[in-house]
């Protein structure tokens, strides 16, 4: 009994980790991502999954801001 409650807590306590981010463009779109979004150094790109679960990259120069939801 005790190994199920430790494991419902458990999946109770890493479900709430995962953050969205809202990232407003500067041509005025806003973009949704699932988690925090990062920055590629080598590509100076921003990498984040959107809501659909597809991997998107836009260029650090077009970000106006990040939100976190």
């Amino acid at each position: 009994m005790k190994i199920w409650l430790i494991a419902a807590l458990c999946t109770f306590a890493l479900a709430g980790c995962s953050s969205e981010y809202i990232i407003t463009t500067t041509d005025g779109q806003m973009l949704t991502s699932d988690g925090k979004p990062r920055l590629d150094k080598d590509t100076n790109m921003i990498e984040f999954t959107d809501s659909q679960g597809r991997k998107q990259q836009i260029p650090q120069s077009d970000v106006k801001q990040m939100l976190e939801r």
